[in-house]
């Protein structure tokens, strides 16, 4: 099986939960690991799973603004004009089957904080024609700019272990 991970990170916490998700995976898949601004760069491979997250910004995916604003809070580069949400919008429709998860990042304090980039993913998962192999997740982080709260690095891995097992178990019985 063959799964690609596509995230967008702005302080390193959705990275890490991208990294997790691919150690997950990687017991059942052989997998590729690309930002969202190298997988602009590189055509869209047949996978057998495609997983993609963000972090929360402003209650779902970040925009051009508040990847700006995400920058003044950091050293780090980063990429203003490509997002999860612009590079979905560039994909192209899938032929029914092909399967995808959709994670995100959010502030775990308030817990009734709406949003989630989780969600909007999944929701143009779904419109590209994408079939979800699970509910979207997201991965708590402390603060902004994080840490992630503790035990959701495991948390990720786990639950894409799962996935990828299910999902390898779903292609052996239907080839």
């Amino acid at each position: 099986m063959r799964a690609r991970v596509v995230y967008e990170s702005m302080f390193g916490n959705t990275a890490a939960v991208a990294e997790a998700i691919a150690q997950g995976l990687l017991e059942h898949a052989e997998v590729e690991m690309l930002n969202v601004v190298a997988a602009a760069e590189v055509p869209a491979l047949a996978v057998h799973l495609l997983v993609v997250g963000g972090p929360t910004h402003a209650f779902g995916l970040s925009r051009p603004q508040t990847r700006r604003d995400a920058a003044k809070l950091t050293d780090a580069p980063i990429a203003i004009d490509i997002g999860i949400r612009e590079w979905l919008e560039a994909a192209p429709l899938v032929s029914p089957g092909h399967r995808a998860l959709a994670f995100g990042t959010k502030v775990a304090t308030p817990p009734w904080l709406p949003g989630s980039a989780a969600r909007g993913i999944a929701k143009r998962l779904w419109r590209l024609g994408y079939t979800l192999a699970d509910q979207p997740v997201d991965f708590l982080v402390e603060d902004t700019t994080g840490p992630l709260a503790p035990g959701e690095l495991d948390r990720a891995r786990v639950w894409a272990g799962r996935i990828a097992h299910t999902e390898l178990d779903r292609i052996m019985h239907h080839a």
